[in-house]
């Protein structure tokens, strides 16, 4: 993907968490190919080695650090450690989240609260502490990488919509809240991402021929907004999302 030169990330470090949708691998090396060093945080279970390697493929440094994101003092670690190997945060890519569809009556509590934890919780934990570094060197950017069911409903989904709810609102406060100190907030609303290919049968489901689009989304999708919004050349958009769903909103 070709960069822009005033979307050049060079000299710039980011961090980026990880989840087992194998997005994670896509966002960082676009990262990386804009020039930025990375680091993955994600537990070994996370597809945060393959981001590592795709990392690595592009010439950049990358840090593949064994994290439990919801909690504080892993993150404070993994971040500590961030600084101490980069020299700063730049960048924070809150990518990490579990998807679930479940009737609502039949929803445990426990169920409801790990979803949480993992959605929500994680960037609220994460971008605080890549705050706090960003804060004092008064310049930083945060990309969440949300969902549109952060503004639509879904059958059988009350607890993701919840989530993805509160990853907007958070992306619209924290904005507000630290835009006059340098650090910009904004959100990629994904649409349906799959990292398979598309097949004749695939394109044949209900879904897809709903979508204006005519086919479900890819990780690369995202990467194009995603380094727009980590470099300085986003420096008067703050609060947004952004949503890259093939149009199905356009539906709402």
């Amino acid at each position: 993907m070709p960069i822009p030169e005033e979307w050049n990330l060079s000299g710039k470090s980011a961090i980026i968490t990880a989840d087992r949708r194998g997005w994670t691998p896509f966002l960082a090396a676009a990262l990386a190919e804009a020039g930025a060093d990375v680091a993955i945080a994600g537990s070994v279970r996370s597809d945060a080695a393959d981001a590592a390697k795709a990392v690595e493929e592009q010439g950049r440094r990358a840090i593949n650090i064994n994290t439990d994101i919801m909690n504080a003092d892993d993150v404070e670690a993994m971040t500590q450690r961030v600084v101490d190997e980069f020299g700063k945060i730049d960048i924070l890519v809150n990518n990490a989240c579990a998807e679930f569809g479940k009737p609502f009556e039949d929803v445990l509590e426990s169920e409801w609260q790990t979803l949480m934890d993992f959605n929500v919780k994680s960037m609220y934990l994460c971008s605080q502490a890549a705050g706090k570094r960003m804060l004092a060197q008064e310049s930083g950017h945060i990309v969440n990488i949300g969902s549109g069911l952060a503004v639509r409903g879904l059958w059988n989904s009350v607890a993701a919509c919840a989530a993805a709810g509160a990853v907007h609102q958070m992306t619209t406060a924290l904005a507000l809240e630290w835009s006059r100190r340098g650090i910009r907030v904004n959100g990629i609303g994904a649409g349906w991402i799959t990292t398979e290919e598309p097949t004749e049968e695939s394109q044949r489901e209900l879904l897809v021929r709903y979508l204006p689009s005519r086919r479900k989304g890819h990780p690369t999708d995202l990467c194009g907004l995603l380094v727009y919004l980590a470099s300085d050349a986003c420096d008067f958009v703050t609060g947004q999302t952004i949503f890259i769903d093939g149009g199905a909103l356009a539906h709402a």
